[in-house]
């Protein structure tokens, strides 16, 4: 650069008067040679202007500028920035973080006389009343200084909260009067006797308007030529200072508006070089520059975060926008989030984020032909609520054209229809969980017998307190129509077997298994009240994946549920911390409830249904659900340490994830694929250990109120019924069985004789009809053969009328794939077209 001499020449001489145009001598000389011709042009009453102008307040309050919102998350272990929000894009930088040739540019061509004048430039001000009074342009009048003083007026008026109040103050800021060109004057000296002119330059440059919603010339620099304001070249600089005069007329990312931009810019390069700032080679080399902008993607909003996070992001957003700490209206919290300079750091883990969503996009694509594809994974850490990732296999866009794109919509699967849109999701079986914690609670054991036989049960014969009472018969059956005895409630869990809950929900209070689910955090995503009627049980409540994971990680923490949060900590810019959400925790069930059901939960992801989506690396709880046709699927689990929902069925519509293929797995089992990457990876990051054990008082307990089953055969069924009641137990009536003995009589009891069981089991009996059944066939044994080739053995015995069931179980004694056991056992006549189940082994 180059300083002209002539220049620096005259500009000393003028420097003596404009200096003194910021002393006492102001008034007279401004009101009696300047404003004075104004006023009277504007219809004012000139009288007494001295001391009109010097009672016009001098001192200019300068308020923070409105600053993004931004929201932070750890990546490879550090705050890493993933999105933002403004109604300003501005980043305030110090003066030596902006070119010279921006500062220069400005001064040469806004204010050429900036360094010597005390706010108001005599010549240029009496320049501008000669034009007025001669009917030409007044244009050029206001210095940087007045200029800086009328975007601090509008910036104030833009940043109150009240849209009336913002809207009247804006108006008088920029309202076109002498009135108000006065009053910039006096504020402009007043600023200039406060701040030295590099502080009202740089105040300038950060607050001045580039076009749309850019403000400040680093957001500028950045936007319009992807690079700092630190590194813009001369010729871009022009480009950035040529739009300050109108800056939607000359902004960049308009293609129409680059030939003007240009010209503009080359008067700016002229007013440098008349200035001396640059060379005239300096000068001619830019100006043969043509202008080229690097127009870089707008930052603003969810729909432009990065790492994968645009649903997350929404939820964080309209936590905040919830929060009535943030604002007591709407309109203010929104105004507030956008303009305040929130510094949000998040609980969000990116790595994790990142190979979670690379799992669910692997797994499930984001539309299919036909079908309203969903899939939607959440994880939180247990005891804090904390969310680590959730993913969904659509892209999120909030703009119009999402309803004519596949895939693309801003619903979020994973969370509450106030936080994303959703409505949740029937979980099926996994609401299981609920009913088991309050089996427990209300004294019965995992090893308790419960009748598992297809029936009819009466629904008025299910307690509910808090409900009306429902009569009616139901008749649940089993995924695929399976048929089973009695067993253990521990059974019942890792088979998730429907007719076995069913009985064990009809010993309980629904309202109690109703309070205990929304305890633990399973509330209904559109926050009616949780329905308790009996087919509740099976999980007809529709709940968003996010409480179901809050759910079991609560009891993976020992009963402690936390609702889950978003935000870690928030800041403003300056540091000052804000108060953010926090999470509730709550003892929702005692740790040795939790205990227990962990118990069931660990075996059911080792060898029951859960077992497909355990990486085995460190302990587990799992439980499946799948509702009626496999509509939807679910398969929830923890650690010690996180709790992960996954669903995977219809965003809308009854497609059969049974009849569905996905590029990884069937619809049906695409749940456990999934689940089973997501945590593989948390499991190695944050490990885990293993689950409390059931404490011994809970066993010596159980011991106390348990008996011995007697050895009924042969006896008759009342008599039967008479005695086992008299033990303490329930009794029910099963199917009748071909047996030796005589009708009517018990053929046999399920627990078996001689087994020693908590007295609320219920014992099932079952009768004898004789020794012969029309068109019965025997049981062959299948043990010990493979499970095609036990399939073929049925086949040729004549049980060709049902289907065949493979419910497999963990035996490391015997091989994968081998039958370990059949119901009915060998030996016994079985009805052709009932259904024969077969246990095999999975090692």
């Amino acid at each position: 650069m180059a300083a002209d001499s002539t220049a620096i020449a005259r500009g000393s001489r003028v420097s003596g008067i404009l200096g003194w145009v910021g002393s006492g001598g102001i008034a007279a000389l401004l009101v009696g040679v300047l404003i004075t011709p104004l006023l009277s042009i504007g219809g004012l009453n000139t009288s007494n202007t001295v001391a009109l102008f010097e009672t016009l307040p001098d001192h200019l309050e300068i308020g923070p500028l409105q600053q993004k919102t931004e929201l932070y998350a750890m990546k490879g272990g550090e705050q890493v920035k993933f999105a933002e929000f403004y109604a300003q894009n501005r980043e305030e930088v110090a003066l030596d973080q902006i070119s010279p040739y921006l500062q220069d540019a400005a001064v040469a061509t806004e204010d050429p006389r900036f360094r010597d004048h005390g706010g108001v430039d005599v010549i240029s001000t009496a320049r501008a009343v000669a034009g007025v009074l001669l009917g030409s342009s007044s244009a050029g009048a206001s210095t940087i200084t007045m200029q800086y003083v009328r975007n601090v007026l509008i910036q104030n008026a833009l940043s109150l909260p009240d849209e009336t109040e913002r809207d009247e103050a804006y108006r008088a800021a920029v309202e076109t009067s002498a009135g108000r060109k006065l009053q910039e004057m006096r504020l402009a000296i007043g600023v200039e006797k406060q701040y030295s002119k590099d502080e009202i330059l740089q105040g300038y440059l950060n607050i001045a308007l580039f076009g749309d919603t850019v403000y400040g010339v680093e957001s500028a620099a950045y936007r319009y030529f992807g690079k700092s304001a630190a590194d813009v070249t001369l010729a871009e600089a022009a480009s950035l200072i040529a739009m300050v005069q109108e800056p939607n007329a000359y902004r960049l990312d308009i293609e129409d508006n680059i030939p003007g931009n240009q010209e503009r810019r080359d008067y700016v390069l002229m007013r440098m070089l008349d200035e001396g700032k640059i060379t005239q080679e300096e000068h001619d080399e830019a100006v043969a520059t043509p202008v080229t902008p690097n127009i870089q993607a707008n930052t603003h909003g969810c729909q432009n975060a990065t790492d994968d996070a645009q649903y997350f992001c929404d939820y964080v957003r309209r936590v905040l926008l919830n929060d009535q700490a943030f604002g007591s209206t709407f309109e203010e919290r929104q105004f507030s989030f956008e303009t305040k300079g929130y510094q949000i750091f998040t609980t969000l883990d990116l790595d994790l984020q990142a190979s979670a969503r690379a799992t669910m996009a692997s797994a499930v694509p984001s539309s299919m032909e036909g079908v309203d594809i969903g899939a939607a994974a959440s994880m939180v850490e247990n005891g804090t609520g904390k969310i680590l990732a959730m993913v969904q296999n659509t892209t999120f866009d909030e703009t119009e054209a999402a309803a004519a794109t596949p895939g693309a919509t801003s619903i979020n699967y994973n969370t509450d229809y106030e936080y994303g849109g959703s409505t949740g999701f029937q979980v099926g079986s996994t609401y299981k969980i609920f009913t088991l914690a309050e089996w427990i609670a209300e004294g019965h054991s995992l090893y308790e017998s419960v009748p598992a036989q297809n029936r009819s049960f009466n629904q008025a014969n299910f307690r509910d307190t808090c409900g009306p009472d429902n009569g009616g018969p139901w008749a649940p059956t089993n995924d695929g129509g399976a048929r089973f005895g009695s067993v253990s409630a521990l059974t019942a869990t890792t088979g998730s077997i429907n007719t076995a809950y069913v009985a064990m929900a009809e010993q309980l209070d629904q309202c109690r298994i109703r309070d205990t689910a929304i305890a633990l955090g399973a509330h209904r995503a559109d926050h009616q009240m949780n329905l308790s009627l009996p087919s509740a049980v099976l999980g007809t409540n529709e709940i968003a994946p996010l409480a179901m994971a809050q759910s079991i990680s609560g009891l993976a923490a020992g009963g402690s549920s936390c609702s889950p949060i978003a935000i870690d900590r928030i800041e403003l810019r300056d540091g000052t911390p804000v108060t953010a959400p926090p999470s509730n925790c709550i003892q929702a069930v005692t740790p040795e409830v939790a205990a227990t059901v962990n118990e069931a939960l660990e075996a059911t992801a080792s060898g029951g249904t859960a077992a497909p989506s355990n990486p085995g690396i460190v302990p587990m709880t799992g439980k499946t659900g799948t509702t009626d046709d496999a509509i939807h699927t679910w398969i929830v689990g923890a650690t010690s340490k996180v709790g992960l929902a996954v669903w995977v069925g219809n965003a809308s519509g009854q497609a059969s994830m049974y009849n569905l293929d996905l590029p990884l797995a069937s619809g049906s089992q695409t749940r456990h694929v999934i689940f089973k990457d997501i945590m593989s990876v948390a499991m190695q990051k944050y490990g885990g250990d293993a689950f409390p054990t059931v404490p011994e008082s809970t066993t010596e307990e159980e011991a106390a109120t348990s008996a011995t089953i007697p050895d009924l055969t042969g006896r008759t069924t009342d008599e039967a019924r008479t005695l086992l009641e008299s033990l303490g137990y329930s009794v029910a009536i099963g199917s009748p069985v071909v047996s030796a003995q005589r009708t009517g009589t018990v053929d046999h009891t399920i627990p078996s004789p001689n087994t020693r069981v908590n007295t609320k089991t219920t014992v099932v009996i079952s009768p004898s009809v004789g020794d012969s059944l029309d068109g019965a066939v025997i049981m062959p044994d299948v043990s010990g053969m493979s499970f095609d080739d036990a399939l073929g053995n049925l086949a040729a015995s004549g049980l060709t009328g049902g289907t065949r069931y493979e419910m497999q179980e963990a035996n490391s004694q015997v091989p994968a794939g081998t039958v370990i056991r059949s119901n009915p056992v060998p030996g016994t006549p079985v009805d052709p077209s009932i259904p024969v189940e077969l246990f095999v082994s999975t090692g």
